[in-house]
């Protein structure tokens, strides 16, 4: 594993892990994800790509240059594809997906693409997140409440009980995704109209014409499943794959070589 940086358009540093060698393959974390979350991903990816980790901007050794806007973590996707060679192969995982989506839609050097279970919420099938859910977030970190702004997006985004939530306060992942509840918002941001329970609009979505796997797990919720059907029957160039037995975290087992097949099988 080597690690790195690269500067993004408007300045910020951005800190990455390569694992491997090979074509390049870039991963794009969901919310709270540091680049460590898909170490192991990586590792067993390295056998086939150049595999690329990174913080994303406000979280671990990157930076967070301020005001945030999608547009800038884009960049920051670009500046990743220019270390990785000038092209290459992206996955995005949750609300990283939606991301890795968005910046297809501008037509940065995507030659494939991959997405784990966009968060879309497009019926009534699940309560939809308030519409002024990025603004509570960022009045709960204004305000130094790091915590409340984690338990919130659990509750209202994730869609965990009040008293699961009361049981994970204190563990590990509590006080690191504390650490980076500033970020939550900017993945509201980046899901847009998204989770309120509207039917998925065709744009940006339709201008991806690159070839696209879009994967859902058969242990997720419906409304998981609802939404990536929605999105498969948008884009130009995509298939669908339910990968049996998994939830909204893939096992890397399971996941690694369906990605070796999509992003190498006709290649």
């Amino acid at each position: 594993m080597d690690s790195g940086r690269v500067i993004s358009a408007d300045g910020t540093t951005i800190a990455f892990d390569q694992y491997g060698s090979g074509p390049s393959l870039i991963v794009v974390g969901g919310a709270t994800a540091t680049r460590g979350a898909a170490a192991t991903l990586c590792e067993k990816l390295g056998s086939h790509f150049s595999a690329y980790t990174y913080d994303r901007r406000g979280r671990g050794d990157s930076g967070d240059t301020l005001p945030y806007a999608v547009e800038r973590e884009i960049e920051d996707i670009d500046a990743m594809i220019a270390v990785a060679g000038g092209s290459a192969f992206v996955l995005g995982q949750s609300s990283g997906a939606v991301l890795a989506l968005r910046a297809a839609a501008t037509g940065l050097p995507i030659s494939r693409l991959a997405v784990y279970e966009p968060p879309f919420i497009v019926d009534d099938g699940r309560s939809k997140v308030p519409e002024n859910y990025v603004a509570h977030l960022n009045e709960l970190v204004a305000a130094g409440k790091r915590g409340d702004a984690f338990a919130y997006f659990l509750k209202e985004a994730v869609g965990i009980p009040d008293e699961y939530i009361e049981r994970m306060k204190g563990s590990p992942i509590w006080e690191s995704s504390e650490q980076v509840a500033h970020t939550i918002a900017y993945d509201g941001e980046i899901m847009g109209e998204t989770m309120w329970g509207k039917p998925l609009s065709r744009r940006p979505w339709e201008a991806i014409s690159v070839p696209a796997l879009v994967m859902d797990g058969g242990a997720s919720a419906e409304w998981q499943h609802k939404g990536v059907r929605e999105l498969v029957a948008i884009l130009p160039n995509a298939r669908h794959l339910t990968l049996e037995g998994q939830g909204h975290g893939p096992a890397d087992d399971v996941l690694a070589p369906v990605l070796v097949d999509f992003f190498l099988g006709d290649a």
